[in-house]
């Protein structure tokens, strides 16, 4: 756990949130403020700063939060749905700890941004 680290602040219940799915290993809750009538973030427990930061150590647990998205989308009846991961501030990611927005309930463009 980072200490400044909102999503390890959040794991550790110091901030709430909306949580729709949770074990082990994997949080996770709607985003605060969503881009899409379904926004769910999905995180791993474990505080890795993002994508560049996975070692083969992760292997297992990458497999398990790609689950928990699958999980978390047929819980929220979605079918057609799109998983986006950002990796440095110049692609948007804002919260340096890994983590999956899962996206549904309209129809997306390609390419996205």
């Amino acid at each position: 756990m980072a200490n400044d680290c909102l999503f390890c602040k959040i794991i550790a219940g110091t901030i709430p949130c909306n949580k729709v799915y949770e074990d082990d290993e994997v949080l996770a809750f709607r985003d605060i403020a969503p881009q899409a009538p379904t926004h769910v973030l999905v995180i791993p427990k474990k505080h890795i700063t993002g994508p560049a930061a996975v070692t083969e150590e992760d292997d297992s647990l990458m497999g398990r939060l790609l689950r928990a998205a699958r999980q978390v989308a047929d819980r929220e009846g979605l079918s057609d749905y799109r998983l986006v991961c950002n990796n440095g501030a110049g692609v948007g990611q804002s919260v340096f700890h890994l983590h999956l927005h899962i996206l549904g309930g309209r129809p997306m463009g390609w390419p996205p941004g």
